[in-house]
């Protein structure tokens, strides 16, 4: 465990604390806010301990006509570094730092440089936020700092994330390495979700294990690729699995950008899987991939490229060497004692279980009786089981292992830190109220952003007329959200997010990881949404109330059939347009008129057809002068004195309508069929 007022270094011992504030003179706002600042720091008590936090976090809202500005109170502790301030005002670390070298910090500006309240308060206020210095409210735990000679730690196994475009093998590649039938298993042949498992490695080509390797499978598909980026930051290595039939896809550029912006932080070894087809070309999968900027060994660069085959089991040794020699150079070395610091990859309910985990644990022992943190969750480790389901009295760095016993549901990515109880709750405390003030932030902005629209509106109809008026606002399908684990909720959200127009768009109302629930349909009925379920469940009496509430409901185990769905949906919102196409057209010629019963007549037009076929079913319309005068429907056709249904082009005809007698010699007659074509996102 490790908190923020914990930070007081060595470094900064010998480092200077720079606490000339002529340091500010001549660098923009800073210079105003650092007296502002002086203020606060004399407003302390004579003893020099901070004073408590007040009950309610206040937001200062200043209202100036149709704009909103808020400056939200941010607690700092005594000392903090630069990393940890960047969290805790929520901004880049690149950020902080360029706004640190603009005050003349620019040698010191490392992310575990030291500062102290004084500085952090200046920092805080020049992003928007309103410093209040106080060690118990800003109290938290954060990860240990690196070792101070690493090469003393023990080795620990080597992360590998296995990643590559949708259906590229990557799983039935893993799955010959741990000899479990997993792809078959899998909801269309894609990987829904990150799985880890460990693959022992013999020394010496013998057959004891004298280590072994962390695999990690992301799945391909375009929707998860936040999973996918979340695989590469806990991963050592990154082996890109590229198809020797198929060659670089959009999920394979993905990737290789996702290596470019890690670049030094990962090794990269490159496999071309499915080998053991015909009429394959390497050579040019291999070019295609130096076009990508990969800088493979075979022409000359760094990047290791092996051939295997996943079905066959071909070059799998080789891809262990390659990866074992790799981990081996980068001399991967972790604490085995002490707190434990990893990430959460997945997380679920499970019956009987409750909210369960996936963690990597890459530092300390993580043992049954810990107490962790990750985000807003709290556990303490009740059950912990391996990636074989055996129960785990402990876990190792390189290790990942199902943990139960958490009170809410962590989120998929989130750090997992550990403390004592005392700690972990004070710091879930002090970070369910950082929660509810970014929240509240992100709602003044939304009004903000709501008042603004608005004023444009109106500015818009003052110069455009009463013509605007009439414009109408975006159709919204409201959508909630119900999938297996929180990583894939992550995915599908995200996924759908992006499905509309500035007309009619998807807007997920509420998401949540566990079956579909009678809680769900009675919040779609409320709200007139649509459930949409990823490889969960709905019970029958859940059904029988989503029938009875006329609530749709649509599952799925594959991802890219719901967001079909949704998009079909959303299309159905879009305005569809309607247009005419002329099937059949007639000049008439003469009007004539007939007995039809004693003392009644009726007026015929004798036409002759001129283009197309004239058809009695079809809507007809008639055209005098180029007006249409008249739409409706034929009361009859006749040819030759007998009833007809069409006629076509060249022949002659006597035409009626059912509700239209006033023909004239030298109209036109159309007739037309609707053509009603859907919206397009």
């Amino acid at each position: 465990m490790h908190s923020l007022t914990d930070n007081a270094s060595r470094k900064e011992r010998d480092r200077p604390r720079r606490t000339d504030r002529n340091l500010f003179k001549g660098r923009g706002s800073l210079l105003s806010s650092s007296d502002s600042i002086g203020q606060k720091n004399d407003s302390r008590s004579k003893t020099g301990k901070a004073e408590a936090p007040p009950r309610q976090e206040k937001v200062k809202v200043k209202r100036h006509r149709n704009v909103v500005s808020q400056r939200v109170d941010v607690y700092i502790p005594t000392t903090i570094t630069v990393g940890n301030l960047a969290r805790l005002l929520n901004v880049r670390l690149e950020r902080l730092q360029k706004q640190m070298r603009l005050a003349g910090i620019g040698d010191d500006a490392s992310h575990d440089y030291v500062l102290t309240a004084d500085y952090a308060a200046l920092f805080a206020e020049e992003f928007g936020r309103n410093p209040v210095i106080s060690d118990e409210a800003a109290f938290d735990i954060c990860a240990l700092p690196p070792h101070p000679n690493p090469t003393s730690l023990p080795s620990r196994p080597p992360v590998v994330a296995i990643m590559g475009h949708v259906d590229h093998g990557k799983t039935t590649l893993l799955d010959t390495l741990r000899s479990a039938s997993v792809a078959k298993g899998e909801a269309g042949g894609i990987t829904q979700h990150i799985g880890a498992f460990s693959v022992p490695v013999p020394c010496n080509g013998g057959n004891d294990p004298c280590s072994s390797i962390t695999f990690l499978d992301t799945p391909g598909h375009a929707a998860f690729t936040a999973m996918r980026a979340r695989g590469a930051h806990v991963t050592d290595i990154i082996v890109l699995v590229v198809a020797a039939d198929d060659g670089v896809m959009p999920q394979t550029r993905e990737i290789i950008d996702l290596i470019k912006k890690e670049e030094g932080n990962v090794g990269v070894v490159v496999a071309i899987n499915k080998v053991d087809k015909p009429g394959i070309d390497i050579e040019g999968v291999q070019k295609a991939l130096l076009m990508e900027g990969l800088q493979l060994e075979s022409f000359g660069g760094d990047i290791p490229c092996v051939t295997v085959s996943g079905l066959t089991g071909d070059g799998l040794p080789e891809l262990i060497e390659t990866i074992s020699a790799m981990a081996e150079m980068q001399d991967l070395r972790a604490e085995r004692d002490g707190s434990t610091h990893g990430y959460v990859l997945e997380s679920n309910v499970l019956k009987g279980l409750g909210p369960t985990a996936t963690v990597l644990v890459l530092r300390g022992r993580l043992k049954i009786g810990s107490h962790i943190i990750s985000g807003v969750s709290q556990a303490k480790v009740r059950v912990m089981k391996d990636a074989a389901g055996i129960a785990a009295k402990a876990a190792y760095p390189g290790m990942a292992v199902t943990v139960s016993g958490w009170k809410i549901l962590p989120s998929a990515g989130d750090e997992v830190l550990e403390g004592n109880e005392a700690d972990v709750k004070k710091a879930v405390t002090n970070r369910e109220r950082k929660a509810q003030l970014d929240a509240l932030l992100s709602d003044v902005d939304i009004i903000n952003k709501s008042r603004r629209q608005e004023k444009d509106k109106r500015s818009l109809a003052e110069t455009s007329g009463p013509a605007d008026e009439g414009h109408e606002e975006p159709k919204e399908l409201k959508l909630i959200i119900k999938a297996d684990v929180s990583g894939s909720v992550e995915a599908v959200v995200g996924a759908i997010q992006g499905i509309g127009n500035d007309k009619a768009a998807a807007k997920v109302v509420f998401s949540g990881v566990g079956d579909i629930s009678e809680a769900d349909v009675m919040m779609a009925k409320a709200l007139g949404g649509t459930i949409m379920g990823f490889s969960v469940t709905a019970p029958r009496a859940v059904e029988t109330l989503a029938a009875r509430s006329n609530v749709p409901v649509c599952t799925s185990a594959v991802i890219y059939r719901l967001t079909d769905d949704v998009r079909q949906r959303v299309i159905n919102l879009l305005p569809v347009s309607v247009e005419t196409a002329v099937t059949g057209e007639a000049n008439v010629l003469q009007i004539f008129e007939i007995r039809v019963k004693a003392k009644e007549t009726k007026k015929v037009a004798g036409c002759r057809v001129i283009n197309g076929v004239v058809e009695k079913a079809l809507h007809a319309r008639v055209v005098r002068n180029g007006t249409v005068i008249h739409e409706g429907r034929f009361d009859t056709i006749r040819h030759l004195k007998m009833d007809v249904t069409e006629v076509r082009k060249g022949s002659e005809c006597g035409l009626s309508f059912s509700d239209f007698h006033d023909l004239h010699q030298g109209d036109l007659i159309q007739t037309f069929k609707r053509i009603e074509t859907p919206g397009i996102l």
